[in-house]
């Protein structure tokens, strides 16, 4: 990876000039052709000393990255090209280190970058501010804020595709470490008229847009929206769709923003049904109707779409209607009601719309603040981020024009004193001489439109209140009576205007010189939209509205709190706003981002030149240059200065061992430059021409490159040197080897010859031993043999002689063998019949069991104990002897297959031995419980959360746990009941909340009595006279009646030492409080499937079916 350029300031490699103050000469064509040169280049960032000038590029630019982001990070305004995240850093460094509150003013025309540019200063304060899990939070709270209020504030103008259509003024709080707490956010003069109108080529805010593309078919059910752009007339369809923009994503991303922020569903769902409210509004039309007295009123064409909103809104359809139709006007204790005519119902239409929208986007301002603001009480540092509509001149400027250009002439009044005192206060910090600098001033402007009494606002205001009839004509008679004479101020009939026969300016126009330039207003609409009347009985139908946020933002319409005051003019509020945030503006540091737009066509890499000519004028910034340069055009720290300069002065360079200050005036002194053309400061060195800077960089520069010279003949010759010790190392190694490498082969040569010599020698030696082994060799062979052959002859006649002898003594033996035989013969003769037959007997029946049981050894079956094969039997007189080994070989198998049972499986095998036992061939029910494993726990009490209570209440181990079914004896009808079994108590609880019903000891219980056949019915007798028996006994119904059974017997056998009486009959008594009841089991039909049933045939009998 390449490694990163480093600049140590934003003189090295200038394109043009980084900063407007340096810039020579000073004209109006130089500003316009520095700017242009930038902008070719990707450098969209210039400065006006600490202002930013930021023209938009209309495309993305790798200058955004977190490497920038860390590049800039506590660097020196200056250090660096310019950037945005330099005024950034400065601004938040000022406020972590030097504890100043801070603001950031962003200004220019729509689509200059207002907007990105406040993200922008946001996502870098962000980045380099602490971390941790809460400040994560509320950075992301604060920085996802913005698509929530793009949505609802910002839409497609011809000039910008993303214009905010609202002033958006936030402070972000930091506590002293400089982590953010939290923020609060101020909006000014949303320009609620485009909800009802949209100049051609524009569309509507965009979260209308968003809703139809982005939500679901459920949810447009929901608000009872349709997808088609073309249903809405508030909506207009020739920029319906915009390139480049995705309503759906975007739709979803604010969404997501919203429950960032912290919005609860209901509270989003109830803000897009407003919204929808608000875009079905301008599907309502009107028709006339004549009155019998003469008089026109208005009817709703088609009341679907009415219905429709008061669904949404809840609100009374036949309210809304009438006030659509009256109007009441109140006076004192009277009360008037007038009919409404079409037009004036459209009117009443469309101020509901605009209202209920504009109160909508100031509830979200309210409710954003309420998730953002500090959670602290703590002291807290503030940074302002200021993102105002630029000045604005279009072929028809109405009202909202006119209070934009207001609310930016003010900004600009602010700038031009905060910048002319920021200036002077360096000058007085630093001890500088300072001399009065001259400028416009457009307070006159100010003056004009502000002034209490002549004022165009107060005017206005002063019209709107006078009775009788007030018309836009008559306000601007009044205008031209006020302002004639004032030099800013131009109509048909004042006497400023040089062009009385111009048809430039209409009649029903004025005309104000503003510091950006004339701006020619049309009076038409200024009384309607500054008194942005709403009917009471509008307000008073929102009110009642079943809709909380709709009754929430009509507090005006409770009959309680009826106000017959006249509410306070548009214009009055937002002069008040603007005397707000000026006031607020003036106790922080500004710092400033002028946006500068490059073309109307919103393209990259064209720089329209009239056109930014035209915002240059109106920003005012060649005027700004001329004010930081009326004094001085640069000024620079001793230490950078000193450090940037040094190498031009023998004295300084490269090492000065004296303060800063010193080193500097030896530098200047040593190149001679005049001393009119700087002044020393107390921490700063202050240069008044731009010539002597350059004159500066090019000394520096000059002496850069011989300085690069040298170090390049420096390395050169340290190079060469390296080389010849490297090559001198490289040749002696490279001998030395040689050397060892001749001396080995030597010494192996060598080697190899003394061996070649030593094998021979050893070889002639081994040849005469050979030899001389041999001959010895033969000679003991020889003896050997002679030897052998000796001692044959005598072994052989030895033999002979020993056979002759053994012959005699065998002869002999014989012989005597058999008379002893024929002794013998003689007497057993007179023994053996008598004993001869029994012990045959013996040997054969010895022979026949031995052979029957190594038959058996080969036929034996396996070990499982349910195997009947078994070998046949071979003899007869064995029958009793195969039929007990059979019974000893089965209880041998047995036990060697219960040595492999765990604890668990005796138990389980114990109680189906144990129901076996009870059982078998006598309920018919039994068979097939034989293959189901006894489970007990049929219910998991533990973890289902519904029976905690339960749970809970039984401290004892539950052996079952079982729903079962409690027959009634009132009507035989089964109630679900939940049987626990734990080891002293028998209990029965409520399956929907686990409540205990009845709790029953074990001693209790008695008896347990079932049928024959296959049911699951059962009884439970208890005790007479115990406790548990006041209700009498139970009866109930399980699809597990033989293990419930079998347990029951088996716990109480085990605790009372007693068994339990086990009654299996078709009939059998229960005991209901003091009656008793029979219990009899029929064969029923299969009417019911495979299901019995129970039914009472009298007070004393309950029947139940089986099929």
């Amino acid at each position: 990876m390449a490694k990163m350029e480093v600049k140590t300031s934003l003189l090295d490699d200038m394109i043009g000039v980084g900063d407007m103050v340096l810039l020579e000469p000073l004209n109006e064509d130089s500003f316009i052709n520095n700017l242009k040169k930038r902008f070719d280049h990707n450098e969209v960032y210039t400065y006006i000393g600490s202002v930013v000038i930021s023209i938009n590029p209309y495309r993305s630019l790798p200058i955004y990255t977190p490497e920038k982001v860390e590049e800039y990070r506590n660097r020196n305004f200056y250090e660096l090209s310019p950037h945005i995240f330099a005024l950034s850093d400065e601004a938040y460094r000022s406020l972590r280190d030097q504890d100043k509150d801070q603001c950031i003013l962003i200004t220019g025309e729509s689509g200059a970058g207002k907007t990105e540019a406040s993200k922008l200063v946001m996502s870098y304060v962000a980045a380099v501010c602490g971390k941790g899990a809460e400040v994560n939070q509320v950075k992301e709270q604060l920085l996802q804020s913005n698509p929530v209020l793009e949505a609802f504030g910002n839409a497609k103008t011809v000039r910008n595709d993303n214009s905010s259509r609202f002033g958006k003024y936030m402070d972000i709080e930091f506590d002293f470490k400089g982590d953010p707490l939290g923020g609060v956010i101020s909006n000014y003069l949303l320009e609620k008229s485009r909800v009802v109108k949209q100049p051609r080529g524009e569309r509507n805010f965009h979260i209308f847009y968003q809703i139809l593309s982005g939500a679901s078919e459920e949810f447009l059910c929901k608000l009872k929206l349709e997808r088609d752009f073309s249903r809405y007339n508030y909506l207009g369809l020739d920029s319906a769709k915009v390139n480049g923009v995705d309503d759906a994503s975007n739709f979803r991303t604010v969404r997501n923003a919203m429950q960032i922020v912290g919005f609860m569903d209901h509270e989003t769902q109830s803000v897009f049904e407003v919204v929808a409210a608000v875009l079905k509004l301008g599907n309502i039309e009107f028709k006339p109707e004549s009155r019998a007295n003469g008089l026109d009123e208005s009817k709703i064409k088609d009341k679907n779409e009415l219905k429709e909103i008061c669904e949404l809104t809840g609100i009374d359809q036949s309210v809304l209607e009438r006030a659509f139709s009256f109007r009441t006007v109140e006076a004192k204790q009277e009360k008037v009601s007038t009919t409404l005519n079409v037009a004036q119902a459209y009117y009443a239409r469309d101020a509901l719309a605009k209202n209920l929208y504009s109160r909508l986007f100031s509830w979200l301002v309210t409710r954003i603040n309420e998730s953002i603001k500090a959670q602290t009480k703590v002291r807290k540092k503030v940074m302002g981020v200021l993102d105002i509509y630029g000045f604005e001149i279009f072929e028809d400027n109405s009202f909202e024009q006119f209070i934009i250009n207001y609310c930016n002439e003010k900004l600009q009044q602010i700038f031009i004193e905060l910048t002319l005192k920021e200036e002077q206060e360096e000058y007085i910090r630093e001890g500088i001489e300072w001399t009065n600098i001259e400028y416009f001033n457009n307070a006159i402007i100010c003056d004009l439109i502000e002034n209490n009494q002549t004022g165009i606002l107060a005017m206005l205001d002063e019209e709107c209140l006078r009775p009788g009839t007030v018309t836009d004509d008559t306000f601007l008679e009044k205008l031209n009576q006020v302002c004639a004479t004032h030099q800013h101020f131009e109509s048909r009939m004042s006497k400023c205007s040089r062009f009385l026969n111009d048809t430039s300016l209409p009649h029903s126009c004025f005309r104000i010189q503003h510091y950006a330039g004339k701006v020619m207003y049309q009076v038409e609409g200024f009384v309607d939209k500054n008194n942005d009347l709403l009917y009471r009985d509008l307000s008073q139908a929102m009110w009642k509205a079943n809709h909380s946020l709709i009754k929430a933002l009509f507090p005006e319409g409770n009959p309680a709190k009826i106000n017959l005051k006249r509410p306070p003019t548009a214009g009055s509020q937002f002069k008040a706003s603007v005397a707000t945030l000026m006031k607020n503006l003036q106790t922080k540091n500004p710092n400033y981002i002028r946006c500068i737009k490059p073309n109307d066509k919103k393209a990259a890499h064209i720089f329209n030149d009239a056109l930014v000519c035209h915002q240059i004028r109106y920003l005012g910034l060649l005027e700004n240059v001329r004010v930081r340069r009326a004094g001085y055009a640069f000024r620079q720290a001793y230490e950078p200065c000193l450090e940037r300069y040094k190498m031009l002065c023998k004295q300084t360079w490269p090492h000065w061992r004296g303060p800063a200050r010193a080193g500097v005036e030896v530098l200047f002194d040593e190149l001679g430059i005049p001393e009119e053309e700087f002044s020393f400061g107390r921490s700063k060195i202050f240069i008044r021409n731009p010539r002597t800077l350059f004159k500066l960089e090019d000394l520096r520069k000059q002496r850069l490159e011989d300085l690069a010279t040298l170090i390049e003949k420096i390395y050169r010759g340290w190079k060469c040197r390296t080389r010849f010790l490297l090559m001198k190392n490289s040749q002696i190694v490279i001998a030395s080897w040689v050397r060892r490498y001749a001396q080995q082969k030597r010494y192996q040569k060598i080697k190899s010859s003394a061996i070649i010599v030593q094998s021979y020698i050893r070889g002639w030696k081994a040849r005469k031993l050979l030899r001389e082994l041999k001959h010895l060799k033969r000679c003991n062979e020889a003896a050997t043999i002679i030897a052998a052959y000796w001692h044959g002859t005598q072994a052989r006649r030895e033999l002979k002689r020993l056979k002759e002898e053994a012959r005699r003594k065998h002869a002999v033996a014989v012989i005597w063998a058999y008379w002893l035989g024929l002794k013998v013969r003689r007497e057993y003769r007179k023994f053996f019949r008598a004993n001869a037959g029994r012990k045959i007997y013996e040997f054969t029946l010895q022979r026949l069991m031995q052979k029957y049981f190594l038959e058996m050894k080969k036929k034996m079956p396996s070990l499982s104990p349910i195997d009947k094969n078994w070998p046949a039997r071979p003899y007869l007189f064995l029958d009793s002897t195969h039929k007990e080994l059979r019974r000893i070989f089965h209880l041998w198998r047995c036990k060697k297959y219960r040595d492999q049972f765990t604890d668990q499986q005796k138990l389980i095998y114990e109680e189906k031995l144990e129901a076996s036992e009870l059982f078998k061939d006598k309920k018919a029910l039994y068979p097939a419980s034989v293959g189901q494993p006894f489970q007990g726990a049929y219910l998991e009490i533990s973890e289902n959360p519904k029976y905690k209570k339960l749970k809970d209440a039984v401290d004892e181990k539950i052996i079952i746990a079982e729903v079962v079914n409690k027959i009634n004896r009132a009507n035989g009808k089964a109630t679900s009941r939940i049987f626990l079994l734990t080891k002293n108590n028998v209990l029965l609880a409520d399956q929907k909340n686990g409540t205990i019903k009845s709790e029953v000891p074990l001693g209790d219980v008695t008896k347990v009595s079932m049928s024959s056949q296959n049911d699951g019915f059962f009884a439970v007798h208890l005790k007479e006279g115990s406790e548990a028996a006041t209700k009498g006994d139970f009866l109930l119904s399980s699809d597990h009646l033989i293990e419930m059974a079998t347990k029951l017997y088996r716990t109480t056998l085990s605790q009372t030492k007693q068994k339990l009486n086990i009654e299996i009959s078709d009939e059998f008594l229960v005991q209901f409080k003091q009656d008793k009841v029979c219990v009899k089991f029929i064969q029923g039909s299969q009417k019911n499937g495979n299901i019995p049933t129970c039914k009472r045939k009298n007070n004393r009998l309950l029947e139940v079916a089986v099929p």
